[in-house]
């Protein structure tokens, strides 16, 4: 396989892919098995028409085929050869294709470099919760003006036998929603001054999937919470775009930061990644308690 790219700018790359050998016409040679066993051609029953013939009736099928299975395979390697992560799917194009030679041309963005120095070791301060009178009573106030009930046993429709117990739970509902707010908290704290500690411009193509999946959320809720007619949110979506944008290239950037760090930490892929990068970041961070 050789291999050569060329810099287009900061983010773009075009990558030139050659091969020759033995693999291509392995490739052709399986697609037409395949195909031979079920095909049917005039003049031969099923399965059994020589290959000169299948060729004959079948080469434009098999030669996709064939690209289908080699250009995918081949544009992987190659980025491995290269040393290059892409973040954008890919745009081929100029592809030649012989029994003995394949060449393709891709277009696509890469991954930026990410100079991150100091992570280890961010600074967070631990408070501790306090739950405060005024709020459990606040809380209460609020739970009795839902019940339907006014009288002493008002408490029991919320399957309580006394306020005492009621009033328990409630101190417990809200120091999770309290603990809850710090945990995030931390988090922030710790997003912020990875985010201080560089700067780099976020490939187009990732902004993009980050700003779409925003504006999809805004016009979800604009429905959901706010009744909005899809003719209204449709003739938005330019404003969303724009006021989005921001958000968008933060959530990028922490997205390319946070990778960064389970690359080098060699955090495996999975749906738990960033949950694990940011618990990797708590348990390396410098505590302060008040």
């Amino acid at each position: 396989m050789k291999t050569q790219v060329k810099k287009i700018d900061e983010h773009k790359r075009e990558l030139l892919v050659e091969i020759e050998g033995n693999i291509i016409q392995e490739k052709f040679n399986s697609a037409y098995e395949k195909i031979g066993r079920s095909a049917r051609v005039p003049g031969f029953r099923q399965g059994l028409a020589p290959a000169h013939i299948l060729e004959r009736h079948y080469f434009k099928e098999v030669k996709d085929e064939v690209l289908k299975q080699l250009i995918p395979e081949f544009y992987q390697q190659a980025l491995s050869h290269e040393g290059l992560e892409a973040v954008s799917q890919p745009r081929i194009s100029d592809v030649n294709l012989t029994k003995s030679r394949l060449s393709f041309k891709v277009d696509f963005e890469v991954r930026p470099k990410i100079e991150l120095r100091n992570y280890k070791g961010l600074k967070v301060e631990y408070k501790k919760i306090e739950i405060l009178e005024e709020e459990v009573k606040n809380y209460l106030d609020k739970l009795k003006a839902q019940s339907a009930l006014q009288d002493e046993n008002w408490v029991r429709s919320f399957g309580y036998p006394n306020q005492e117990e009621l009033e328990k739970a409630i101190r417990a509902q809200v120091y999770l929603e309290k603990n809850n707010a710090r945990r995030v908290g931390l988090e922030n704290s710790i997003i912020e001054q990875l985010l201080k500690q560089i700067n780099f411009k976020v490939p187009p193509a990732l902004l993009n999937q980050s700003l779409d999946i925003l504006v999809e959320r805004a016009k979800l809720e604009l429905v959901s919470m706010h009744g909005k007619t899809k003719e209204f949110i449709d003739g938005q979506e330019s404003i969303l775009r724009q006021n989005l944008e921001p958000q968008a290239e933060k959530e990028a950037k922490i997205y390319l930061i946070m990778e960064e760090i389970a690359r080098r930490q060699n955090i495996e892929q999975n749906e738990q990644r960033r949950e694990m990068v940011t618990r990797f970041l708590l348990k390396e961070a410098q505590w302060r308690t008040d």
